[in-house]
């Protein structure tokens, strides 16, 4: 394939598991121009809103582009001769296992097997795992439960080959946007496709579904039991396929039947409607992602989803099967290279003696663990409690992101030597790192990752990596060969790494295993960088496809195993201190902790501060008031978050996005809130289902600030986010400022600037402008109560002359656009608004004709049609 313009680049988004590709365009001055690739089969040119603003992402204002020991610059050869000698010293007095890596699916491929070998094979401990135990492990554990091996059965062209697609705790519309509007188009093709969506809340992506099962916060074991039993009782067994091809399912069928489904609180009709639904549409496809992987009884899940399809013969085939979709770039490559805790590299078992032994002579590596390394939960745990004296943590934020967060961050604070690598210092983690190591960013980078449905694509660079920043592979290789491994660790460059990866994947197909490319073997360096996307399986023998067409599974006998599960609640009981069952989720502009999102502006401004979504009953009975700050809090930590009522959640429940940190909103990290209770199988910490209890934060004042300049606000909430003008916050303290002038200047630390002041005692009201002549530097707005005002007209008056600011209100020839709803195009909810009252516009397609909004990711088109009811239901009332 050629770029379709002179000058552009072939690469891979670095956001969700989608794995879209991209064509990036340097503009010579550091900038990028991105857009999606229309040869690249998982996206065909769509990119969703993260992916179209890539191009905001790569400026070098937060980067740190030098290594760092103790906070100060340093040299590479110091660095990296630390952090050699350091672990050496760990490992010689304390065994290998008193240290670990924590690493990250945003890492490439490459870069994920040098810290596999590095670690299983040289110094000698299994304790290397991946934010991915976050995510996805559940899907691994369930896979070999039933498989025998990790393998996805299914590809992406099942999602619109199928006649029903289930999606299963999974936002899919804002989550992987670009798969959701594949769905779309084929049902736009096909109207008689239909969509179900499994979700406790009412998300984005029941907007389009032909049926919504809001059910109870863990119970999905329950809803597939009862569909595994009703598939029993209605004769809908494929008695030849599981007879041929499967054992357990007299088992299977009596746990299911032990269930009740009454659990889930769904009624009769709706579980009879999803019931007749799936039993009667042969090519069916179920989805599912976090709401089910993110739970104590996460494996049991996937093994409950896999039944119904073993039971049904309804895998390896067009249009069937289950399918896990992940939630990084580079999630399953982690898999794929063993970057979990409890696995080698090509889908090979650390506790397997014949793998242990092929893995330890290919890559003539002295010291093979025999036994898995600590999981994420267990890895904090050691150390916290002192077991692991030296931790390397890469392009993860685990001091935010991890359950339990408040003491992750402590055992991180406290542990002896801590190496971070990253490409900043801003974030919660790094600023804990005894060595600061500075890498490549993600377009700087050269590797391979791998999507969901198995497809490898290469990711290229088109900038040069800045300062003194490496890619991950480099840093790694140089440790090991100061720790002196020297020949292990020679590569030149990622080909040379990917190659040997390939060749490890023949001795695990010799085994009988599914993981496979040794097909792409043997690639020079320029046959490598000019790699198109391919689906494993690539051997002599197979490319691409789907898995299982032929009815032989990877257990010892062939056979697929129909795994017995029932029902278990989450673990965090509810009570009268702890009545609320709380979830936690993704946005849809917001990636992970914001080390890259929150650069970009646009993506800032649809959901800029910390939220709680409570329904209106709870809040009514609480006496809670809009724009309310919530304080949630139980054994663990506590967060402080704005009140959002919403029907979307069921009573008793809330749900919390989990992207702030310590650098936006220290108060607002709901990880704090979250127990470390895992899975006892696959180890995935249980995210969606902590007891909290809620009550008012009783602020004695409340304010809203805009800057040219990031300033650094001083009170116990507060929550920033970056404008196309310069900064924003919302603010909240106890104690009101005593002197607000002072207090003011001091915020934004402009001591000398001219000021606009107004004032109003007797109302708690305080509003300070200042300016550089006629051009305003900063504002602040403080009130007794939540101060209303038209913040997205007021982010966009930083460095413009805007004398009458004070007001807080939009002048009649600047309208206010209102809050983003359309974040590709910067599209405010007051500007649909206007369009639709003067235009006349009754429909989705027509906002987007006359506003752009909606034309491009289509990921904001449930809050469009939203918007477009309630101005049907306003003209009606007129």
């Amino acid at each position: 394939m050629q770029p379709a313009e002179p000058g552009e680049v072939r690469s891979t988004c670095p956001y969700c598991g989608v794995g879209c590709g991209v064509l990036l365009k340097p503009d010579g001055h550091g900038g990028l121009a991105v857009r999606g690739d229309p040869d690249h089969p998982n996206n065909r040119g769509r990119l969703c809103s993260k992916g179209s603003a890539l191009g905001e992402t790569v400026g070098l204002a937060e980067r740190q582009l030098s290594p760092q020991i103790g906070g100060y610059d340093a040299g590479w050869d110091e660095a990296l001769s630390l952090v050699a000698a350091k672990f050496m010293q760990v490992r010689a007095e304390h065994g290998p296992d008193a240290t670990a890596f924590y690493v990250s699916g945003q890492l490439l491929t490459e870069d994920y097997y040098v810290a596999n070998k590095l670690m299983k094979g040289f110094i000698g401990s299994a304790n290397i795992d991946t934010n991915s135990r976050l995510c996805m492990a559940s899907s691994v554990a369930g896979h070999k439960r039933a498989f025998g091996t990790d393998t996805v059965p299914g590809i992406y062209e099942d999602l619109e080959e199928a006649d029903l697609v289930v999606l299963v705790g999974s936002n899919l519309a804002w989550c992987h946007p670009v798969l959701y509007q594949r769905i779309a188009a084929a049902r736009a093709a096909r109207p008689q496709m239909k969509l179900v969506v499994i979700d406790p809340r009412r998300t984005a992506t029941c907007a389009e579904a032909d049926l919504h099962l809001p059910l109870a916060i863990g119970s999905d074991v329950a809803l597939f039991n009862g569909l595994l039993a009703e598939i029993g009782r209605r004769g809908a067994v494929a008695p030849d396929y599981v007879a041929a091809h499967t054992s357990g399912l007299e088992e299977a069928l009596a746990a299911a039947g032990s269930d009740d489904p009454a659990v889930t609180g769904l009624d009769a009709d709706r579980l009879a409607a999803f019931y007749d639904l799936w039993i009667g549409t042969d090519k069916t496809v179920t989805v599912y992602s976090q709401g089910v992987n993110q739970s104590s009884a996460g494996t049991d899940k996937v093994n409950a989803i896999i039944n119904c399809h073993l039971a049904t013969g309804r895998i390896g085939r067009p249009g069937t099967g289950p399918f896990s979709v992940t939630g990084q770039p580079n999630a399953m490559g982690g898999r794929e290279v063993g970057g979990l805790a409890n696995m080698l590299a090509c889908h090979m078992d650390v506790t397997d003696e014949l793998h242990r032994q092929a893995v330890a002579e290919f890559w003539n590596a002295p010291a093979l663990p025999r036994d898995n390394g600590m999981k994420a939960v267990e890895m904090f745990d050691a150390v916290d409690d002192g077991r692991i004296k030296a931790l390397w943590i890469v392009h993860s934020n685990p001091a935010v992101t991890m359950p339990d967060a408040d003491r992750v961050r402590r055992a991180i604070a406290d542990c002896p030597f801590v190496v971070v690598s990253d490409i900043t210092t801003r974030t919660d983690t790094a600023r804990l790192a005894d060595v600061f190591l500075p890498a490549a960013a993600w377009a700087e980078k050269s590797g391979t990752v791998t999507n969901s449905d198995r497809t490898i694509s290469r990711q290229r660079p088109a900038l040069p990596a800045p300062g003194e920043a490496r890619p991950d592979w480099s840093i790694m290789a140089e440790v090991g060969r100061r720790m002196g491994w020297t020949d292990a660790f020679a590569w030149q460059g990622p080909a040379q790494i990917f190659d040997e990866y390939a060749r490890l994947s023949a001795i695990a197909a010799g085994f009988g295993l599914d993981f496979d490319i040794s097909g792409m073997s043997g690639q020079d360096a320029a046959a490598y960088d000019d790699m198109a996307p391919r689906r494993w399986p690539q051997s002599p023998d197979r490319q691409g496809g789907r898995f299982f067409a032929d009815g032989q599974f990877y257990h010892a006998d062939k056979r697929a195993r129909i795994v017995p599960v029932r029902h278990r609640s989450p673990e965090a009981r509810l009570t009268s201190n702890l009545p609320f069952r709380l979830n936690t989720g993704r946005l849809r502009d917001q990636w992970h902790t914001m080390t890259r999102t929150a650069l970009s502006s646009r993506l800032s401004a649809h959901l800029p501060e910390p939220f709680v979504d409570m329904h209106p009953q709870d809040a009514a009975r609480l006496q809670l008031q809009p724009a309310d700050l919530l304080r949630l809090s139980n054994d663990c930590g506590s967060a402080i978050l704005r009140l959002r009522e919403s029907s979307e959640v069921q009573p008793g429940t809330l749900f919390a996005p989990m992207h702030w940190t310590g650098e936006n909103a220290p108060a607002s990290r709901i990880d704090a809130l979250v127990p470390s209770v895992t899975d006892p199988l696959s180890g995935q910490p249980e995210s969606k289902a902590a007891s909290v209890r809620a009550e008012l934060f009783a602020a004695q004042w409340y304010g809203f600030a805009i800057a040219q300049d990031r300033f650094s606000p001083n009170c116990e909430y507060w929550a920033m986010a970056r404008t196309h003008t310069g900064w924003r916050a919302e603010l909240a303290g106890m104690d009101r400022p005593a002197d607000p002038d002072s207090w003011a200047r001091a915020l934004f630390d402009l001591p000398d600037a001219s000021a606009q002041v107004m004032q109003d005692d007797a109302r708690g009201s305080f509003r300070m402008a200042l300016f550089d002549g006629e051009t305003l530097l900063a504002a602040v707005y403080l009130g007794r109560r939540p101060v209303s005002l038209m913040r997205d007209f007021l982010v966009g008056l930083p460095g413009s002359d805007a004398a009458w600011v004070l007001a807080g209100q939009s002048r009649g020839d600047m309208p206010d656009p209102g809050p983003v709803v359309c974040s590709c195009f910067s599209i405010g909810r007051n500007t649909i608004r206007r369009a639709i009252e003067s235009k006349g516009l009754t429909s989705i397609e027509q906002i987007g004709g006359a506003t752009s909004a909606g034309t491009n990711c289509g990921s904001c088109k449930a809050e469009l049609g939203q918007i477009l009811a309630a101005a049907a239901l306003t003209e009606s009332a007129e």
